[in-house]
C-alpha cells in the first residue's frame, strides 16, 4: 500500500497549518488581555495606554460584541469576553489588535483593570459539591439492587479514588485567521475539530445567519479533543476583530496562553463501595464520581455519561449504581479529552477490584478474569453486550505476556532484592464506540468524479494526524474502484458538507467514511451501467478494481476507470454523488437511563510491566503486552500508530502528567518545562497484536482505534503500585492518578497520607 502524502509532508516539514498561511500586509495580529486571578470582578477597563502605545492598535471589549456574547452550547454561562466578572485565571476580558504580534502583545500588557475586588475561590470539586455549586441536576444509572446484594457478599470494601487532569499539548496550539466578507459574514481559517460548531458560534457571536459564515479546516496539528468545542472562542474573537475592522485578523496563542486559558482533561475525586463473594464474584459496585468540570459547562454534560457507561469497565455486575454529579470550580472550563470520561470511570472500577483483591488475598488479575463480559451480557445501563469479546482478548493477551511464568519470575527477582521490586498488572478494556447525544451520529459527504478519472472527496472528517483522510481515501479507491494514488481529500468546509459533527470520540472514520462509501456506491452504479453499455456485457458480470474494468472477473484492455469516467462525462452522466449516514439503532431514555448509546464496543488486553527503585523511589516500565481489537484494519499501519500512540497518552496521564493548580487557582504546570510528557525513556517495549475478527456494523467491517487504546496506560499506574506493595506488603494501597514518583518515594517512606491531606489509609 502506497505511503501517505500527508506523512511524507510531515516528515519535511512542508506542512501548512494556520500558522503557515501567507500574511497579507493588512493583516491584523490579535492578543488577548485575560483575568489576573480565579474569581473577580471590575468595574471597567482601561485601554488609553494600549491605543496610545502604537499606531493601528485597537481594543474590543464585550460592547463591541454585535450578536450574543456566548460561547456555550448548553447553559449559558460562558461569556466569549467578560462582562464585569471572572471566574477562572485565564478568561478573556478583551481582545488587542495591532499590525503585528509583537505590538499586539506589547499593547494587550498596557490595558488596565479598574474596580478590581478578588472573589472567593474553590477548586475542589467536593468543596464545589458541598456548596451547593452543581451544574444541572446530578445523574444515576442503575441495575439490580446494590444495597440488597451487599447482604451476599463475603466481602465488601469502599475507597476513593484521585485521578487527575491532563493537558492536551497538541504541536499546534490554538488559532484562527478570520476574513471579512462585502455581505457582512466572514470566511474563517479555523483550527477546530468541528468547523460547524464554530460556524454556529461564530455566527451567534456576530449575530448573522449560519450561511454569512465559512469554515474551512485542511488539517490540524494535533487535538486530542482541546479543539473540539474550544477552537469556537478563538475563531469568534478573530472573526469579531475581523467584522468590527474591515481587516484580516489572525489570533494565535503561544504555548503558555494556551496552557493557561484552555481546558485539559476533567479532574475527578470519586468513592467506591464493591461485594464480591469469597471465589472473586462481583455481585455489586457502587460510585460517586465528583467531576471538576471548571468554570462553564462546556462538554462536561456529555462526558460524565460517558464516564458512567464505563463505570464497570470491561466486567458484568449485576448490581450497579453510578452516580455523576458535574462540579463547578473556579478553574478553566474543562473539556474534551481523548476517551472522554471512560478513563476516569476504568481506572475507578479497577481501584476498586485491586483494594478488593488484597482483602481475598487474591491476584486482582483472577477477579478480572472470573467477571468479564460474555456474549449477551446486559449492560447496567441496559444495552445487551453482543460479540463480546472481553474473554477472547483477555486469554490472548494472557498467553501473550505468559502471566503464570511472568507472576512467578516476579516473585522470585523480589524474594532476591531489597533495592529493586518489580510488579505487573493487567488492564482487561470494553469501550463504547459511539456519540453518546445521539443527534450527533450523522455525516455527509460529496464525491466528485473528474472526467479524466481523478477523484475528490469532501466529508466533515478533520484529519489531526490520526489517519482519517487516509481511511477515507482507502475506502473510496475500494468502492469506487478508482486507482488510490487518484483519490484526493479535500479540506473540510462548511460550504462544502454542512451540519458537520466534530471529529471526535472515535468516530470520525465510522462515520464519515461510511457518507463517502454511500456517495460512491451510487457513482459505482453509473459507472458499471456505462462500462457495461460500452463493452456489450451485462451489468451484473462488470466490475471495477484498482482503476481497471473488469467482465467475469477478467480484465478488460479497451477501458480504465479514467476512460470509463471521460466516457459517462461525453454521455452527460452526472459524476458527482451526495452521501448521507446517520448511525442506525441508537436510543437512549435519559429518564430511565437506559438504552442502547452505542453501536459496537470495542475490546482488548494490556500488561504491564514496571521496575521500582525502593531507595529512590524511581521506575521504568519495562514492558507492555497488548492484544486489541481492531475487527479488519482498514489501514494496519495507520491503527499500529493510533494504539500506540494513544497507550503512550494513557501511560503519560496515570503515571507521569500531573497537572497542578494551587489554592488560589493559578496553574503551576503552564509550561513544558512544568509539565513533564513521556519520552522514548519513558515508555517500554511493545509488544501489540491485533484481534482481527471482522465488525460487519461499521465501513470495510472495522473498528474505531483513537479512543480505546488510551485505557491500556492505567495498567502502567497498577503495575507500579504492585511494585510498591512488593516492598510494603503491608501498606494501605492509595488511588491518586497520576502515580509520580514523588508520590511512590512518599508511599515508601510512610508520608504519602499526610502529603495527600488525608487521614492514614483512605
Amino acid at each position: 500500500m502506497k505511503r501517505n502524502p500527508d506523512s511524507a509532508l510531515n516528515v519535511m516539514g512542508k506542512t501548512t497549518y494556520v500558522d503557515d498561511m501567507p500574511e497579507g500586509a493588512d493583516m491584523l495580529h490579535a492578543a488577548i488581555v485575560t483575568s489576573p486571578s480565579a474569581h473577580g470582578r471590575f468595574a471597567r477597563l482601561d485601554a488609553s495606554a494600549a491605543l496610545a502605545f502604537a499606531p493601528g492598535v485597537r481594543v474590543i471589549v464585550a460592547a463591541d460584541v454585535p450578536g450574543e456574547n456566548q460561547l456555550s452550547t448548553s447553559i449559558p454561562d460562558e461569556p466569549m469576553l467578560s462582562t464585569g466578572e471572572w471566574h477562572y485565571r485565564g478568561e478573556v476580558l478583551a481582545l488587542v489588535l495591532a499590525p503585528t504580534r509583537s505590538i499586539a502583545r506589547k499593547a494587550a500588557a498596557l490595558v488596565t483593570i479598574e474596580g478590581r475586588e478578588d472573589l472567593p475561590v474553590v477548586v475542589d470539586p467536593r468543596e464545589a459539591y458541598a456548596k451547593g455549586a452543581v451544574i444541572m441536576t446530578p445523574r444515576t444509572q442503575r441495575s439490580g439492587d446494590p444495597e440488597a446484594a451487599y447482604g451476599m457478599c463475603d466481602v465488601v470494601v469502599s475507597g476513593r479514588v484521585e485521578s487527575g487532569g491532563q493537558e492536551h499539548v497538541y504541536l499546534e496550539t490554538q488559532g484562527a485567521i478570520a476574513y471579512p466578507d462585502d455581505s457582512g459574514g466572514v470566511r474563517v481559517l479555523s483550527g477546530t475539530q468541528s468547523p460547524s460548531g464554530v460556524q454556529a458560534i461564530v455566527a451567534r457571536i456576530l449575530g448573522v445567519p449560519m450561511n454569512l459564515v465559512e469554515v474551512e479546516t485542511r488539517r490540524l496539528g494535533g487535538a486530542f479533543g482541546g479543539k473540539e468545542d474550544q477552537a469556537s472562542g478563538w475563531a469568534a474573537l478573530a472573526s469579531l476583530g475581523a467584522v468590527r475592522t474591515g481587516l484580516p485578523v489572525k489570533l494565535y496563542l503561544n504555548r503558555r496562553d494556551d496552557m493557561a486559558s484552555t481546558g485539559k482533561r476533567h479532574p475527578y475525586s470519586s468513592d467506591f463501595k464493591i461485594g464480591l463473594k469469597k471465589d472473586g464474584t462481583i455481585l455489586a459496585f457502587e460510585a460517586d464520581y465528583y467531576q471538576n468540570a471548571g468554570a462553564a459547562t462546556d462538554l462536561s454534560p456529555a462526558i460524565i455519561p460517558r464516564t458512567m457507561f464505563h463505570a464497570a469497565g470491561a466486567y458484568h455486575i449485576p448490581n450497579v449504581r453510578a452516580t455523576g454529579i458535574m462540579c463547578r470550580t473556579n478553574l478553566v472550563p474543562f473539556t474534551a479529552f481523548r476517551g472522554f470520561g471512560g478513563p476516569q470511570g476504568i481506572f475507578v472500577i479497577e481501584c476498586a477490584i485491586d483494594k478488593a483483591a488484597r482483602a481475598l488475598g487474591m491476584d486482582p488479575a483472577e477477579i478480572q478474569r472470573k467477571n468479564l463480559l460474555s456474549e449477551g451480557d446486559v449492560s447496567h445501563y441496559g444495552m445487551s453486550m453482543d460479540d463480546a469479546r472481553a474473554k477472547e482478548t483477555f486469554a490472548l493477551c494472557m498467553d501473550k505476556a505468559r502471566w503464570p511464568e511472568l507472576r512467578a519470575g516476579i516473585a522470585a527477582f523480589n524474594a532476591e532484592n531489597k533495592a529493586y521490586k518489580r510488579g505487573a498488572a493487567v488492564l482487561p478494556l470494553c469501550f463504547g464506540i459511539s456519540f453518546t447525544k445521539i443527534m450527533l451520529n450523522q455525516g455527509g459527504a460529496l464525491v466528485h468524479v473528474y472526467n479524466d478519472g481523478s477523484v475528490s472527496v469532501s466529508t466533515g472528517a478533520i484529519e489531526m494526524g490520526q489517519g482519517v483522510g487516509r481511511k477515507i481515501a482507502i475506502v473510496v479507491s475500494r468502492t469506487l474502484g478508482a486507482p488510490l494514488s487518484s483519490v484526493r481529500v479535500e479540506s473540510t468546509r462548511t460550504t462544502t458538507v454542512a451540519n458537520t459533527v466534530a471529529t471526535a470520540a472515535s468516530s470520525g472514520a465510522d462515520i464519515n467514511a461510511m457518507a463517502a462509501q454511500v456517495a460512491c456506491i451510487e457513482l459505482k452504479k453509473r459507472l458499471v451501467a456505462i462500462a457495461a453499455e460500452t463493452l456489450g456485457a451485462e451489468p451484473g458480470s462488470v466490475g471495477i478494481v484498482d482503476g481497471t474494468v473488469t467482465v467475469d472477473g477478467k480484465p478488460s484492455a479497451e477501458l480504465s476507470f479514467a476512460r470509463l469516467a471521460t466516457a459517462a462525462y461525453e454521455r452527460r452522466i452526472d459524476l458527482s454523488a451526495h452521501g448521507f449516514y446517520a448511525t442506525p439503532g441508537l436510543h437512549y431514555d435519559m429518564k430511565a437511563e437506559h438504552g442502547t448509546p452505542f453501536l459496537y464496543h470495542v475490546y482488548g488486553c494490556a500488561v504491564v510491566t514496571a521496575t521500582l527503585d525502593v531507595v529512590r523511589g524511581s521506575y521504568r516500565f519495562d514492558d507492555a503486552f497488548i492484544v486489541h481489537d481492531i475487527a479488519e484494519s482498514i489501514d494496519p499501519l495507520v491503527d499500529m500508530g493510533q494504539v500506540e500512540g494513544a497507550f503512550a497518552q494513557g501511560l503519560g496521564w496515570s503515571c507521569l502528567e500531573e497537572l497542578k493548580f494551587d489554592a488560589s487557582g493559578r496553574l503551576l504546570s503552564d509550561t513544558l518545562s512544568t509539565y513533564k510528557l513521556p519520552d522514548a525513556h519513558f515508555m517500554p517495549r511493545m509488544d501489540v497484536d491485533f484481534f482481527t475478527r471482522p465488525n460487519p456494523k461499521v465501513v470495510a467491517n472495522s473498528k474505531a482505534v483513537g479512543e480505546p487504546p488510551l485505557m491500556y496506560g492505567i495498567a502502567g499506574y497498577f503495575a507500579v503500585l504492585d511494585a510498591l506493595k512488593a516492598a510494603r506488603p503491608d501498606a494501605p494501597s492509595f488511588y491518586d492518578l497520576p502515580m509520580t514518583p514523588e508520590k511512590a518515594m512518599l508511599f515508601l517512606t510512610g508520608d504519602l497520607d499526610g502529603a495527600l491531606g488525608r487521614e492514614p489509609g483512605r
